[in-house]
């Protein structure tokens, strides 16, 4: 009787009620300035700014190339290289250089109650800033699953550089994977 009610009780413990596609990211569908879906085939790079900045330290030494990094590192200077310092954002790249695409998924922060993403594309010079604003909450499907954040998203806005103009179709970014902005290109960057 007992190994029955520890057998039981192990089994309701298991984390087989989990979900499996437990990943959030809101995603952005591609359109052209009459709605029709597109696949987008010049290459983009997509970059979100990040607060704060960071230092990062540069070691020179003529004829080498010049190597830079998050954190001090005393065993160049002990090479011969020179250490100059300098202050950069901390921004992130997203996706590099992608092509070929109808649609981007895109991860968002947690708690920041705005998203600052950079659209640069290789065939025009002017680069799109879109804004996403919105709400973040801890989702906890249960226990045993860990915590995910979802978020509401409240409002978006773009620059005019590709973008001929940007909706939220479904606000809840979460695991389903749903259409969550549709951008629509206004053929510049097509």
């Amino acid at each position: 009787m007992l190994s029955a009610v520890i057998a039981l009780v192990s089994a309701s413990c298991s984390s087989n009620n989990c979900p499996l596609e437990n990943t959030v990211l809101c995603n952005y569908y591609f359109y052209d300035m009459d709605g029709t879906p597109i696949t987008y085939t010049e290459p983009i790079t997509i970059t979100t700014l990040m607060p704060g900045t960071q230092t990062l330290y540069k070691y020179r030494k003529l004829g080498y190339t010049t190597v830079t990094l998050d954190h001090p590192d005393s065993t160049y200077i002990a090479d011969g290289y020179s250490e100059t310092t300098e202050t950069a954002r901390r921004d992130t790249i997203l996706v590099n250089q992608s092509s070929t695409r109808a649609y981007v998924q895109i991860p968002m922060s947690h708690f920041n109650p705005a998203d600052t993403l950079v659209f640069k594309y290789t065939n025009i010079s002017r680069n799109d800033t879109i804004v996403v604003s919105k709400k973040s909450y801890a989702h906890v499907e249960l226990p045993e699953c860990g915590t995910h954040y979802f978020h509401q998203l409240i409002q978006i806005k773009s620059t005019d550089a590709a973008i001929d103009h940007i909706d939220i179709s479904n606000p809840l970014v979460n695991y389903e994977g749903k259409e969550n902005v549709k951008i629509y290109f206004n053929g510049l960057a097509e």
